[in-house]
C-alpha cells in the first residue's frame, strides 16, 4: 500500500496536503493541473482551472463566455429574493441588445429565454447557459489544453514527494511462517514417518 502524496493529515497530522490542494495557491500540484484535462467539468470546479481558463479565454477575447456561465451559477445557486435583480442583470450585461459582455447565442435559444424573463426564477438562463457551456466545451476548451499556458503549466507543477509513513501503522507486524508438510526436516528434527517407524520397533 503506497503512502498519499504529499500526506494523509487525518493520520500523519501534517496538513501540505491541504495546504496544496487549497483552492488558490502560488503553484497548482502536477497531479492537479493533469486533472483538468480528465474533462470540462473538471476544470469548472476547480477554482484556479477555471481561473486560468479565464485568462485564456481573455487572450482569445471571448472571456464573456466563461463570465455568462459564472453568472448563471449564481443565479442558479443565491438566494430566492435576489433572482429578479440578478436576472435582469444578466439579462443587460450578457443578452440585450449593445451588452456590454454580449454573449452570441442561436435564435431559439434566445426566444425561449426572452419568454422566461416574463416570470423570472433561478433556472431561466439554464437554455442560454447550456448553449454557452457547449460552445467552451467543444471549441475553446480544446484548445486551452494544447496551448503554451497549459503546457506551461504542466511544466511548472510541484511534485510532491510521497510520504515515507504507512498508512495504516499497525499493519507493520513481521507475519509468522509455519513450517510446511511439504518441506522435509531441518537437520536434528526427527520426521513425523522416523518417529512412527522408530515407535513401531520399539515395540
Amino acid at each position: 500500500m503506497a503512502g498519499c502524496l504529499p500526506s494523509n493529515p487525518w493520520v500523519t497530522d501534517d496538513d501540505a496536503y491541504w495546504a496544496m490542494n487549497a483552492p488558490t495557491v502560488a503553484v497548482p500540484t502536477k497531479l492537479r493541473v493533469e486533472r483538468w484535462g480528465f474533462s470540462f467539468r473538471e476544470l469548472l470546479d476547480d477554482p484556479m482551472g477555471r481561473a486560468h481558463f479565464m485568462d485564456f479565454l481573455q487572450k482569445e477575447f471571448s472571456a464573456e463566455n466563461l463570465s455568462f456561465w459564472e453568472a448563471c451559477e449564481e443565479l442558479r445557486f443565491g438566494g430566492q429574493a435576489q433572482i429578479p435583480t440578478l436576472v435582469d442583470t444578466v439579462y443587460q450585461q450578457f443578452l440585450a441588445p449593445g451588452a456590454a459582455h454580449w454573449v452570441n447565442i442561436d435564435s431559439r435559444t434566445m426566444e425561449r429565454t426572452l419568454e422566461g424573463l416574463h416570470q423570472p426564477h433561478r433556472y431561466v438562463l439554464d437554455d442560454a447557459q447550456l448553449h454557452i457551456y457547449m460552445l467552451m466545451k467543444k471549441d475553446s476548451y480544446p484548445r486551452f489544453m494544447k496551448s503554451d499556458m497549459y503546457q506551461g503549466l504542466l511544466a511548472e507543477a510541484v511534485i510532491p514527494l510521497e510520504t515515507k509513513r504507512r498508512v495504516f501503522p499497525f499493519m507493520r507486524k513481521p507475519r509468522l511462517s509455519s513450517p510446511s508438510p511439504a518441506l522435509p526436516p531441518t537437520s536434528g528434527e526427527p520426521s513425523a514417518a522416523g518417529s512412527a517407524a522408530g515407535g513401531d520397533e520399539e515395540s
